[in-house]
């Protein structure tokens, strides 16, 4: 479990940040404004589906469950746990490539509001905040322009305020499904629950898995399960939530990755973020590693989002530094990866004004809506 892909002697400030216009530029301008363009060509050409990996790449079709596959994963906890402790420390950028690879974790963040107490209006501030994530005078400050978030994510009831506050935006709505977040509802009403979503609107739906299933060793019934949540979506992109803190090792980790993405899922996903212990750097690297197996055994890209606990600027720029080193640049982008969060936004977008004016603002200065 201990293949490097980036030399570990490399000093990230020298790297360039996500795009090929970076090359030989260290402007944030330059950095990231070939990112930036292509996501606007691809929002005029596709503007409901702009995010969707189906739009840019062949969509995962699944394959027939192969057990010998399955059983023949294994998991080096003692190594997993070492090569993601090493990450934080000796990955650093700084100055406008740290700018940089902020605005593309922004582009990368799939807004989130998943509280008892939700209401239209704090959906609708929520989307404007989706569609202007980063303050102007921040923006023109660093020359760029057209950033979005990746997706707004939300229970089924307030789908139909986040499609109409999104409008002509290219901003997908992504819906939690299956009796989010237990999944324990009867199995009829949570394929049902999926196909009201897409129905609503919903572009995106987050499913949670039967997390007894992994559990019991029953493999064959999470594939049949997760077959036909894939096939209960249709057009929609469907990720894949694993809640993997509720299941008991990083070789269950693993295996469930794998078996998900055998029965077609679009996105493998960490975590709803109701768990006591959600996104991690180890189960980051064994999904990661399960998706660049699955795409050199296929040939298809399957996407990754880590969900819950992530709410500091610099957790995101390790998750991303992660992605570059394990999945490559073609991974670092929003229909490849997404962060679930929700405060994580106010962060980075605090960090960018010290680095446009040199000093932190207040919390309060960067509101969700």
């Amino acid at each position: 479990m201990i293949r490097k892909t980036v030399n570990e002697n490399e000093n990230y400030s020298q790297l360039n940040p996500p795009g090929r216009a970076c090359q030989g530029h260290p402007t944030v301008q330059a950095c990231v404004e070939n990112n930036l363009r292509t996501l606007r060509m691809d929002k005029t050409k596709a503007p409901s589906t702009a995010q969707l990996p189906q739009v840019t790449e062949p969509r995962n079709p699944g394959m027939a469950l192969d057990m010998d596959w399955v059983r023949a994963v294994q998991a080096n906890t003692s190594a997993i746990e070492r090569r993601a402790a090493t990450l934080p420390g000796r990955r650093s950028v700084k100055k406008d490539y740290q700018a940089a690879w902020l605005l593309k974790a922004v582009s990368c963040i799939d807004l989130t509001t998943l509280s008892g107490d939700d209401t239209a209006g704090r959906v609708r501030r929520l989307c404007a905040k989706a569609r202007q994530p980063v303050r102007a005078d921040l923006l023109a400050a660093l020359g760029v322009e057209g950033v979005t978030v990746g997706a707004v994510c939300v229970y089924h009831d307030m789908i139909a305020p986040a499609v109409a506050a999104l409008e002509g935006s290219g901003i997908p709505v992504a819906a939690v499904s299956t009796g989010f977040p237990a999944g324990l509802s009867p199995f009829h009403l949570r394929v049902a629950e999926i196909g009201e979503s897409v129905k609503a609107g919903a572009k995106e739906i987050d499913i949670v898995i039967s997390r007894r299933h992994v559990l019991e060793g029953n493999w064959q019934a999470l594939y049949d399960e997760m077959k036909t949540f894939r096939e209960a979506c249709g057009e929609a992109h469907v990720k894949a939530i694993l809640a993997t803190g509720e299941l008991g090792t990083l070789r269950n980790v693993a295996r469930t990755s794998l078996v998900c993405m055998m029965a077609g899922a679009d996105f493998i996903k960490t975590s709803t973020g109701k768990e006591a212990v959600n996104a991690t750097l180890p189960v980051s690297l064994v999904m990661i590693r399960a998706i660049r197996d699955y795409y050199q055994r296929t040939g298809y890209r399957v996407g990754y989002k880590p969900a819950g606990g992530i709410s500091k600027a610099k957790d995101a720029l390790t998750y991303l530094a992660l992605i570059k080193e394990e999945l490559g640049d073609r991974w670092l982008g929003p229909d490849l990866f997404r962060f679930g969060a929700s405060s994580l936004l106010g962060d980075i977008e605090r960090q960018l004004e010290h680095h446009v004016t040199g000093a932190y603002s207040a919390g309060y200065r960067h509101a969700m809506g």
